[in-house]
């Protein structure tokens, strides 16, 4: 049989995409779908090999049985291959009908490849409208997949299998975690969990600002970057930076054999499943649980987590699942709600402690998909300056749960209230509901309610922008991986 070889692009079809037709890159385009060019299109007179090599940018190769694939991401071409290659950096690949071959520097190198456990059917619709929507859904059973296995709720011990000896961790003074967008708000959220279970000062930084000075000490430093897919450029660009001070390394990702994995110490994956919508849903809530299992991990390594309390913590996360479902279950009044409030100036999210990262990422998620003026703040900072954006059109979404200092954030709440902003809350508890115009209920789990409550926001975000006709899956100007710095 003849091997094809085919190149998945994520550059637009000129023939299906119309910039001047609003919405017209949604419905059809909803998946970022690549296009593929057989190899002979692209042939040289004489020349039956095609060339890749990789620089900075990521590539990686697909074997199939039909033939042989090139993507910056294996969710290119899911469906016709789970056998991949990761090139590194200044590496050549030779694809012909016979096969392919790896070279750096003139030399031959083995063609190292890996079985991804991801489904094909993982990278398909399942019969929802857009890709976001479907990952929304795909929650509960994206965190079941990243907690099984790893923790033992009788003994409140945890496994994320890394190679971090307990002297080691007993010595650090501090964790610096490196990431952007999302994957920062996870870090941020992850942050209070480690200086709350593992007693370690905790940093987060936004990577492409990093730098690793201030007197820090590289051998009592631990460093770990979250990145989605692995291949982010400023992250990379960050963890490097770290590398070569000489501090310890780890990466948090959903993508075994990304780049980051092969350049750092250690890597927990996230085990989320692919995710094809731009703006990151499942990956977040995965994401800040697998830190959560690293922080009391960390914490009964340094002897600064007792087994009762390890249990409580596992308790909640065990009970994210079915929380989020209940969540899910209530999507038809968060769809009301967005048709509501979709023609809003403004949207403005707060929260404290857990919450203020939710309230950021609930933010991002809206500006991502709706491309309408959304902000996040810590609650306490409105007064500071931001209440002068309030107005009757500008409604104020808040975290008022567990973990979020509601008592505190519903005096917040009472300021905007005061200058006519319509105010929805995620609550859990009996927090003075007669303050709000709209109550969404978050199940009593503990500190993870605010992760919950991102539920909300993100079924929020989708509506609104489905009410504008948005490209909800490939928003304008975006990208799903980050390559360049």
């Amino acid at each position: 049989m003849k091997r094809e070889t085919r190149i998945y692009s994520d550059s637009i079809d000129e023939d299906r995409f119309d910039p001047n037709q609003p919405g017209s890159n949604d419905q059809d385009r909803s998946r970022p779908a690549p296009s593929a060019i057989d190899a002979s299109t692209a042939a040289i007179a004489g020349v039956d090999e095609l060339f890749a090599i990789r620089q900075d940018s990521p590539l990686v190769i697909g074997h199939g049985e039909t033939g042989t694939f090139l993507g910056s991401d294996v969710t290119a071409f899911l469906e016709h291959t789970r056998e991949v290659t990761y090139l590194d950096d200044g590496e050549l690949a030779v694809i012909s009908g016979s096969g392919v071959e790896l070279y750096r520097d003139g030399e031959p190198v083995e063609v190292r490849t890996e079985q991804l456990t991801w489904e094909a059917d993982a990278a398909e619709k399942g019969g929802y409208e857009h890709y976001m929507r479907k990952e929304i859904h795909e929650q509960p059973r994206a965190l079941r997949q990243t907690l099984s296995g790893r923790y033992d709720l009788d003994s409140g011990t945890v496994d994320v299998e890394v190679d971090l000896p307990r002297e080691y961790l007993r010595s650090i003074e501090e964790i610096q975690i490196v990431a952007c967008g999302t994957s920062n708000y996870a870090g941020r959220y992850a942050a209070e969990l480690f200086e709350s279970l593992a007693d370690v000062r905790t940093t987060v930084e936004i990577a492409s600002e990093y730098e690793f000075d201030g007197g820090r000490d590289p051998w009592r430093t631990l460093v770990v970057a979250v990145t989605q897919s692995g291949e982010t450029a400023d992250t990379l660009s960050a963890i490097r930076k770290a590398i070569r001070a000489g501090a310890r390394t780890l990466a948090v990702t959903n993508t075994l054999g990304s780049t980051v994995t092969r350049e750092v110490d250690d890597s927990v994956f996230i085990r989320a499943g692919p995710e094809i919508g731009v703006a990151a849903t499942k990956t977040f809530a995965s994401q800040v649980a697998t830190l959560a299992l690293l922080a009391v991990y960390v914490g009964r390594e340094r002897s600064a987590l007792s087994s009762n309390r390890a249990r409580s913590v596992l308790e909640s996360l065990r009970s994210l699942p079915g929380a989020v479902q209940q969540v899910l279950d209530r999507e038809d009044a968060v769809h009301g709600i967005a048709t509501e409030y979709a023609d809003s100036e403004a949207f403005f999210f707060i929260g404290r402690k857990y919450g203020r990262s939710v309230a950021l990422e609930g933010a991002l998620k809206l500006k991502e998909i709706s491309y309408d003026h959304a902000e996040g703040f810590a609650a306490g900072e409105l007064k500071h300056g931001p209440l002068a954006l309030v107005t009757a059109d500008t409604p104020v979404l808040a975290v008022l749960t567990d973990g979020s200092a509601a008592a505190e954030t519903l005096n917040n709440v009472k300021e905007v209230q005061a200058r006519s902003a319509p105010v929805i809350g995620a609550v859990s508890g009996d927090i003075g509901e007669s303050y709000l115009d709209v109550t969404w209920e978050v199940p009593d789990i503990g500190m993870f309610e605010p992760l919950v409550t991102n539920v909300y926001w993100q079924l929020f975000a989708y509506h609104v922008a489905n009410e504008k006709g948005r490209s909800i899956d490939k928003p304008r100007n975006l990208a799903k991986s980050v390559t360049v710095e």
